[in-house]
Formats: C-alpha cells, structure tokens, sequence
C-alpha cells in the first residue's frame, strides 16, 4: 500500500490536546497498516496549511476536534482543495455540531431528545434558572462534555460572565437521571452499545481523558429491547444528519423508574475520539476489528462531498 495520508491535528479549540493524541495514535495505526503518514499540526492559518498538504497527499485522516475540525470549517477547506477526507462532511458537520439544529433534525427524525430551551448568557445572569432543577447547562458548540455543567436540586449553577467562555447563548436541558449509554457507527452499520459508569459525578472532560475514571462495558448490560432501539437511534441519527464515516451516538437510559425505561438522544459526534482510552476504538475491537483495521477502512472511505 503506498497512499500517503496526512493527519490532521491539534487545531485551536478547547479540545486541542486531545486531538493531538487522537492524531498520533492514527498516524502508528496507519503506519501499521502500511500508508505513508504526515503529520500535520494545524494552526489557524490557511496559507500554513496549504503549505503543509503540499505535495498533495492522496487522503486526509481529520483527527482534529472541537471548533474549526469538525464544524464543517476544515471540512470547507478540503472541499475547496479537492482532498477526500475521513468523517463527514460539510453540512453534516456544521448540524452535528450546532446542539440546537441538531436537535430540531433528531426531533424530525422521531429520535427522543431531552427538552431544553437556548437562552442568552445575559439572561441567565439577569433571571436565573431557566429550567426547574435538575437540568443541564451546555454549550451549544463545543464537545467531549467541554464546559457542560449539572445543576441538581440544591444546588445552584457556577455560572458567571468571567467563566463562561463559550459564547453569547447557552443551551438548558432537563436532565435525564439514569444511564449513559454510546453506540458507535461505522458507515450503515452500528456497531456495538457501551454503557459508561464515571467513577464519580457524570461523565465529564476529565472522566473521559483520564485512565480509571470511568468503566465501560461492552456490550452494554440492557434489556434486549432497549440495546437494538439504541442501535437504532443511533443508526437513525447517523442518517437523519448526513454523517458519513465513523459517528458515536451519545444517549440516556432512564430505567430510574422500573423497566423498560425511555432512551434520549443527547448528541452525535462525527468527530469520535482515538485516543487509547476512546469509545469508537474499544467498540470495534469488541467487534473484531482492530484499530489499524479501523483507521485503514476510513482512509478507504474517505471522500469530498462535492
């Protein structure tokens, strides 16, 4: 095999660390399997980053994530060159990314989605809670939980102007109490459920990125019928959005009531993590496909959308 792929990574987002071990984890695998690799750490500067794609590699492996990796930002620029890419794609991107779009699309497509309400950072500071507690305030463009905050009963929300970095609006969901549930994509097909059980609080930035923290089961133990519904939804989402590639498909299962209990759709990441502790990675291997099989098949995959 003689492609030469370029990697893509680091970026400027919130989630630049991660990306930058997402990439050098896919460039071994890739090399693993027999591709040229070049790694290419990206600033934002285009001028820079037509410089480094020079000469033209055959495919480009997007291992960045976060703002400007998977909002359809680079996915424009790729476009724009001509250079078949992983993931998805321009439009899928941006609505994957946008919590609130996303929503409206799922909702469309009949996938249950916690309810929640977009208010003005201004607004929360000036009224208060915009939701009866528990809810969920996030972001409504970030990932890997970054910046998202659970205010339960009793509590009140650390939230100001000076640690809210995020943006003028903010995206207040019902919290959902019960299980976290994931389902990795690959193509058409789902692949597996996991179910994350943190060690303590919720699944946050840190309980995904740091070793022990949180245990994952794979399969997930749930009843049968609520396993294939997640695989379902999952597969839905993937479609209903225009991923194409790999996805992970994030969810709850409040079973806090008796079963069966009611499966929501918290988001789709067309940008999944590959680190040695992420999700899609450890689900394909549970399927029999190992990584470097993994990251080989989404450079075969890879494509321009235009």
């Amino acid at each position: 095999m003689s492609k030469n792929v370029a990697v893509l990574m680091g970026g400027w987002s919130a989630e630049r660390e991660v990306s930058l071990v997402s990439g050098r984890e896919c460039g071994k695998a890739l090399e693993a399997a027999g591709y040229r690799v070049t790694l290419v750490d990206v600033e934002r500067d285009p001028v820079k980053l037509i410089a480094a794609l020079t000469p033209r590699p055959d495919a480009v492996f997007n291992a960045l994530h976060g703002r400007g990796g998977e909002d359809g930002t680079i996915q424009g620029v790729l476009e724009m060159l001509r250079l078949p890419y992983t993931h998805s794609g321009v439009l899928a991107s941006a609505l994957a990314m946008d919590k609130p779009q996303a929503k409206h699309v799922l909702a469309a497509a009949g996938i249950p989605c916690p309810e929640g309400r977009v208010v003005k950072r201004a607004a929360f500071l000036a009224e208060g809670s915009p939701l009866p507690k528990p809810y969920v305030i996030k972001p409504t463009n970030e990932g890997s939980s970054v910046g998202v905050r659970v205010v339960k009963n009793g509590s009140t929300p650390n939230f100001s102007e000076e640690n809210w970095p995020y943006g003028e609006e903010v995206l207040v969901e019902r919290y959902i109490p019960g299980r976290e549930i994931t389902v990795a994509v690959m193509g058409d097909r789902p692949l597996a459920v996991t179910e994350i059980r943190p060690r303590e609080g919720f699944y946050d930035y840190r309980a995904k990125y740091t070793d022990g923290q949180a245990v994952h089961l794979c399969p997930a133990p749930l009843p049968k019928p609520i396993y294939d519904q997640a695989m379902d939804f999952a597969l839905r989402a993937h479609q209903a959005l225009g991923c194409r590639g790999v996805s992970r498909a994030d969810l709850r299962y409040d079973d806090t009531k008796g079963e069966p209990g009611q499966l929501y759709m918290l988001e789709v990441n067309t940008q999944p993590g590959m680190t040695p502790l992420s999700l899609v990675p450890e689900i394909a291997r549970h399927c029999g496909i190992e990584f470097p099989e993994l990251v080989a098949w989404m450079v075969e995959n890879a494509r321009c959308d235009s």
